[in-house]
Formats: C-alpha cells, sequence, structure tokens
C-alpha cells in the first residue's frame, strides 16, 4: 500500500508540474514552420517542447529571455513560463529592462497591494510610453503580485545623459567582431541618421545598460528571470557578458526568436532559443525622425 501511495503521489505531482498549453499565437507569418512553440537546445543540439525547456530552466537560479519588443508572442510567451516556473519553485524575482531605478519606490509601494486600474496603474509608475503598455501590462502586473520583487533592471535617464556626454572606454570583454555588431546594430536602429563622432557615446550607454543589468540581476533574490530585448541578452553582446565572477554561475539565456529570421542562434549567443512566429516585415525606418 506504501508503495502504491507513493506511485500515485508521484503520478500527481507529475501531472501538477506538466506544463499548460501554450499561448494562441498572435502574429500571423511564419505559421507553418515547424518547431514553432519549441525550444532548441544549443549544448544537446536538440529541440525540446515548451514543457521539457520549463523543466531545464526551473533549476537555473538565473535566468535572462531576450525578446523582439513588439512581437506580442514574445511577451504572452514569457508570460506563461513565469506561471509555469512559479508553479514548480516559487519565483523570488522579476527583473525588466523597461523599469528605471527612479521607478523603483513607485514599484515597491505598489508590491503585493491591491493594483488601480491599467491607466492609474501606469501613472504611479510613471510608465514609460516608449513601452507598449498593452503588451507590458499583464507581465507588470504580475511581477508585482506574485514573486517577492519587481526590479528596475536598466539606467536612469541621467547614468545615460552623463555617459553620453563622457563616454567611458568601451570594455575589452567585447570581441571585435561583438564591437562591429554592435555598431551596425545601433546605426541600423538610428535609420542611418547616428554619425560616426556619436557611436562612441552611443555604444557607452549600450554597454552601461548591460552592465546595469547584470549588478541587478546578479544582486536580486533567486530565483531572478530578466526580461531585455534580444542584443540585451546574448552571450556574446550583452548582458551576459559583463557577468563577475565573484557573482556565480552566469544566467542561463533564452531567446525569443521568429521563424524565418534567418540562421538560429549558436552556444555563443544562447542557452536556448526559442521559436516563435513572426511579425509581418514592416519598414521601421519609415517616417522615422518625422513630426
Amino acid at each position: 500500500m506504501k508503495t502504491l501511495s507513493l506511485l500515485l503521489a508521484g503520478l500527481l505531482l507529475s501531472m501538477t508540474l506538466r506544463a499548460a498549453e501554450l499561448p494562441a499565437w498572435q502574429t500571423t507569418e511564419q505559421l507553418a514552420a515547424p518547431h514553432l512553440g519549441q525550444a532548441w537546445d544549443t549544448r544537446a543540439q536538440r529541440w525540446l517542447s515548451a514543457d521539457q525547456l520549463v523543466a531545464e530552466l526551473a533549476g537555473s537560479a538565473r535566468v535572462v529571455v531576450g525578446e523582439k519588443h513588439d512581437n506580442a508572442d514574445h511577451h504572452r510567451l514569457q508570460l506563461w513560463l513565469l506561471q509555469q516556473l512559479q508553479a514548480r519553485r516559487p519565483q523570488a524575482a522579476l527583473l525588466m529592462e523597461m523599469l528605471q531605478p527612479g521607478q523603483q519606490v513607485a514599484v515597491d509601494g505598489l508590491q503585493h497591494r491591491d493594483l488601480p486600474a491599467p491607466a492609474a496603474l501606469q501613472a504611479q509608475l510613471d510608465w514609460q510610453p516608449g513601452w507598449d503598455w498593452s503588451l507590458y501590462g499583464p507581465l507588470v502586473r504580475w511581477g508585482l503580485q506574485v514573486p517577492e520583487r519587481l526590479l528596475a533592471a536598466n539606467l536612469g535617464m541621467e547614468q545615460m545623459l552623463h555617459r553620453y556626454k563622457r563616454p567611458p572606454p568601451l570594455s575589452p570583454r567585447y570581441s571585435v567582431a561583438a564591437r562591429a555588431t554592435l555598431e551596425q546594430t545601433l546605426l541600423d536602429s538610428h535609420c542611418g541618421k547616428l554619425d560616426a563622432k556619436r557611436l562612441p557615446a552611443m555604444l557607452a550607454i549600450q554597454q552601461g545598460r548591460d552592465e546595469q543589468m547584470a549588478r541587478v540581476l546578479a544582486e536580486a533574490p533567486t530565483p531572478a528571470l530578466l526580461l531585455a530585448g534580444g542584443y540585451h541578452a546574448r552571450r556574446d553582446l550583452g548582458m551576459p557578458l559583463h557577468w563577475q565572477p565573484q557573482w556565480g554561475v552566469t544566467p542561463t539565456v533564452v531567446l525569443l526568436w521568429e521563424a524565418g529570421a534567418g540562421e538560429l542562434p549558436g552556444r555563443a549567443q544562447a542557452d536556448y532559443v526559442w521559436l516563435t512566429p513572426a511579425l509581418p516585415e514592416q519598414d521601421y525606418c519609415a517616417g522615422w525622425g518625422e513630426d
């Protein structure tokens, strides 16, 4: 009887921990691509189900998830992942690139309190309009209600401005290829309107943001999960590159990746690459800088 009871208990536990069905896809491109919703394990060189990915990440003290900011499926998967990890073990901290240090007092004042309606919550948080609340609102609310802490992971505007005016030397941690990739990415993101004189300052800000994210993640209670843009999450370019040995094991990196976006990142960039549908192709520079 005791053996049977243990078997039944084990079966019940496995059923409880089984990952729920993934959210329905919101984006419209690459819906027929193979392996949607699965994650490529760059070390084992195999595809994992979403359930298997959750099981792998549940043992990591620190995880960073890299997103494409305007892909709704990326944010729905992030929330799904947080919920599934929470079901396996309590999540101590959620960190967000979208929050700056100046907002932390307001965040702390709302932690584990009854939350107001969306408009009032945005106002209390001084939520920055550059981050689409319809995408990030559910994640913010989860971070305020469930884990011990919701933490700002980005630099403040004054810190960025200081780096812009007096850019420090670029870290020797960057390889030649990494620096070239970052430079081209910054040039592309500014639609060709970033002159060479300002490029070192923008690189200094990028480096400072990644250093800040690494520092906040290292100091956060664990298990901790950081949400950031894909370039900030990458091992070869972003936050993990600035991880200090005294902080312990480097964070596990998950990149959310649109199907059809080119060759999958490898082990040098991420531990897992989670495949999603893609947004329709668009010209982000159309009308850039116009009133």
